[in-house]
């Protein structure tokens, strides 16, 4: 039998809390971490809400003006090298080792990895770039590179933590990060590592997310309360965020030996492409309904085992409706119904963020014995017809729980997982 990972630590930035105890009770109250904001100080814009990072301030790209709180500690040499996203990943990989029990010491002998999702900081790139060509290429911040393309995370996090086991960055749009863990599971279970790190984030900046407003993806609700809504009637875009979430995988007899606690059993996780277009969803969600059953395949378990889907669903048009006809073929077709809900309604979509942070709600789902709500639903879209979507959370163990995401091009991926024994 092969290595079981197990989810031994969690680290959370977020827009609903910064550590698990918070993500949690907001999870469980269905409280959004939704603000009023101005992007590029243009009123005229019509983006007015995201889900912003209490305590975290980055009003220029120099480092030396950005601001954290003071709950957290990040070298100041290591901050040359880093983007906003950069030091929320700091933030809540410091978080996530400490919750596993782990230091530096314990990462740098080749047993354990370090996977990691993000898309850059175009925050950063832009300011660099402009001095390349304000100085004709002759002047420019020797970190400019480091800090701001896609591997910026990986760059930093394995090099300050000396990790010498396996190191890679991925970038697929909204499914990075879960096709990070799902290959970080795959380390484990073929032998190849003892533990990994899995890290996602993303900035919270106009370059991150106003340029998604020409895809018409975005909200124009200036309502906080009611801006990001999936699968219901009125929604039209997704709010954006930004942040961190970092978790800790081990294999389970490795977490025993150390008297670990274990969140989650990671089962299984299926991916599968649409073949359909370079932006939107499979008009019938065909990819993501295969990614669903390889995950039920690989974690050896059936539709009608499933007791909660944490859902990609974004809060856009086609997206949610895309994803409501997948469920139908994957559960409703089966003769299965269990309770499905977005926690984007709370958090807002992380882009590359999305995946891991979802994946670290349904580990506190399982061991919180809960099932978060649908928030802001009030009137589904009728292609929700017959599923269970519950507007209140839910006070019950739900077992075994599908988290799913999608990107740009078609690419989804969903992991199982599962209460440990």
């Amino acid at each position: 039998m092969s290595p079981l990972p197990v989810i031994t630590g969690l680290g959370f930035i977020t827009s609903i809390g910064q550590n698990h105890v918070a993500v949690q009770r907001s999870l469980c109250d269905l409280r959004h971490g939704f603000e009023s904001v101005e992007f590029l100080g243009n009123p005229a814009l019509p983006v007015k809400v995201a889900g912003t990072l209490k305590g975290f301030s980055f009003p220029t790209t120099n480092w030396r003006d950005w601001r954290w709180p003071e709950t957290f500690t990040v070298d100041r040499e290591l901050l040359r090298g880093l983007a906003p996203h950069g030091v929320y990943a700091v933030c809540a990989l410091q978080q996530a080792l400490a919750d596993a029990g782990l230091g530096a010491a314990d990462l740098d002998d080749g047993t354990t990895g370090l996977f990691c999702a993000s898309a850059g900081s175009p925050f950063m790139l832009h300011r660099f770039l402009n001095q390349l060509h304000e100085t004709r290429g002759e002047r420019g911040n020797p970190m400019g590179i480091i800090s701001s393309i896609a591997g910026t995370l990986n760059f930093n996090l394995a090099a300050h933590y000396r990790i010498s086991g396996a190191v890679c960055g991925f970038v697929s749009a909204c499914a990075s990060s879960s096709h990070a863990l799902g290959y970080a599971m795959d380390e484990i279970r073929l032998g190849r590592q003892q533990r990994m790190l899995v890290v996602g984030a993303e900035d919270l900046t106009a370059e991150s997310i106003i340029s998604f407003s020409s895809l018409r993806a975005l909200s124009s609700n200036p309502d906080p309360a009611t801006a990001s809504r999936p699968f219901d009637r009125q929604r039209d875009g997704f709010v954006g965020t930004g942040g961190a979430v970092a978790l800790v995988i081990e294999e389970a007899a490795l977490a025993r030996r150390r008297g670990a606690t274990v969140y989650a059993e990671l089962a299984g996780w299926g991916q599968a492409g649409d073949g359909h277009s370079v932006a939107a969803s499979h008009p019938e969600g065909a990819g993501l309904r295969r990614a669903m059953q390889r995950a039920l395949t690989d974690a050896r378990v059936n539709a009608g085992d499933i007791g909660y889907v944490n859902a990609h669903a974004t809060s856009t048009l086609a997206g949610d409706r895309s994803e409501a006809l997948a469920l139908h073929e994957v559960f409703t077709a089966a003769g299965a119904k269990p309770r499905i809900s977005s926690t984007k309604a709370l958090t807002g979509h992380g882009l590359s963020l999305a995946g891991v942070m979802e994946a670290a709600f349904c580990a506190l789902a399982l061991d919180g014995g809960f099932i978060p709500g649908a928030a802001h639903l009030t009137d589904p879209d009728p292609a929700c017809a017959g599923l269970d979507l519950p507007r209140t959370t839910v006070d019950e163990a739900p077992g075994l729980v599908l988290n799913n995401s999608s990107g740009f091009g078609g690419s989804n991926v969903c992991h199982v997982l599962r209460r440990p024994k």
